[in-house]
């Protein structure tokens, strides 16, 4: 069958009307289209100003560079006070942590409650007992080292009360 442009036109003519429609039916299709595309734009486009709302004209690049500058800013600050708390931890290890005391009569011809002895310890149990004794006539004060929990002098039984007690508290 041999191409003939004249039957190209006769065939054209015949069916334009419906060619008509169907040109008409695309383009309305077409046209619905670009209004529902121009709407999610203008939708796009409204989210995007809000999303640099009061960023001083900084471009969303500037934005992100910005916020990840800060955070990494964060991060270092981060890591020095962590190695500060470790450093303030250990040197806690070494600080009076537990106190007992204990009052005692250490006399019966002294009416109240006024010798003492005092434990002050690190979390290692170091540290030192301090004991007042008070009579009429005078008062003396003594300091033994402890060293775990123990003294390599004698310790009294208030004294020893006392280490107890600041153990307790912790």
């Amino acid at each position: 069958m041999k191409f003939n442009i004249t039957n190209l036109y006769k065939t054209i003519d015949i069916y334009s009307p419906y060619i008509l429609i169907v040109l008409s039916l695309i383009i309305f299709i077409l046209l619905i289209t670009q209004i529902r595309t121009a709407s999610k734009l203008k939708k796009l486009n409204s989210k995007y100003k809000k999303l640099l709302n009061g960023a001083d004209n900084k471009s969303l690049e500037q934005l992100i560079f910005d916020t990840m500058n800060i955070s990494n800013d964060i991060v270092s600050e981060n890591k020095e006070i962590i190695k500060r708390i470790k450093i303030i931890e250990r040197d806690m290890q070494n600080c009076i942590q537990k106190v007992g005391v204990v009052r005692y009569n250490a006399f019966e011809n002294v009416g109240s409650d006024l010798s003492f002895s005092i434990a002050l310890l690190d979390n290692n149990d170091n540290g030192v007992v301090i004991s007042g004794i008070y009579s009429r006539d005078s008062s003396a004060t003594y300091a033994k080292k402890i060293i775990n929990g123990q003294s390599k002098h004698p310790l009294s039984a208030e004294e020893l009360q006392a280490i107890s007690e600041s153990k307790k508290i912790v």
